[in-house]
């Protein structure tokens, strides 16, 4: 993905920790709970029944938690030749629901660039979700594994599996 945007676009020794980002939009359907409810067998009536969900504290239908989590991690640029893989998501709040028609969007902060070992970094991220109207939907620390440029392929091959033990 060349051409990613700062910081998903800079080598792991040019991070800057308070590096900020904000993500394009997505809006959320009715198509993406009725699938991500297939997908996971999450049939809660708060997702699935207009008439429960019209019943509840919420009104109408809300997306699940989790869907608005796994799309948010879509929206962010994450280039796969730097980030190797996800290796945590720590401190998730859900402060309000998402509902279908809502757009959201992740407004992050680079937190934290850690090295690991010459060929690897540890780099923590503070996301917010928010939706149309920049009201917090989700809170989370997102944690990846970066590849630190100037290494050979097997030696970050390698260190990848040790860092996981």
């Amino acid at each position: 993905m060349s051409g990613a945007p700062a910081p998903f676009g800079e080598d792991f020794d040019a991070l800057r920790e308070g590096a900020s980002f904000v993500t394009p939009a997505r809006t959320i359907t009715e198509s993406d709970l009725v699938s991500f409810s297939s997908l996971t067998g999450d049939w809660h009536p708060q997702h699935a029944d207009a008439e429960w969900a019209a019943r509840s504290q919420f009104g109408e239908r809300v997306a699940h938690g989790m869907l608005v989590l796994s799309y948010a991690i879509g929206l962010v640029p994450i280039d796969p030749d730097r980030v190797i893989a996800l290796r945590g998501v720590d401190g998730v709040v859900f402060k309000r629901p998402v509902r279908i028609g809502d757009t959201i969007r992740v407004k992050g902060r680079l937190e934290q660039a850690k090295p690991l070992s010459g060929v690897l970094g540890l780099v923590t991220f503070l996301w917010r979700i928010v939706n149309q109207e920049d009201e917090l939907a989700v809170r989370a620390r997102v944690t990846v594994l970066w590849k630190r440029e100037g290494q050979a392929p097997e030696s970050t091959n390698a260190r990848t599996e040790e860092v996981y033990l």
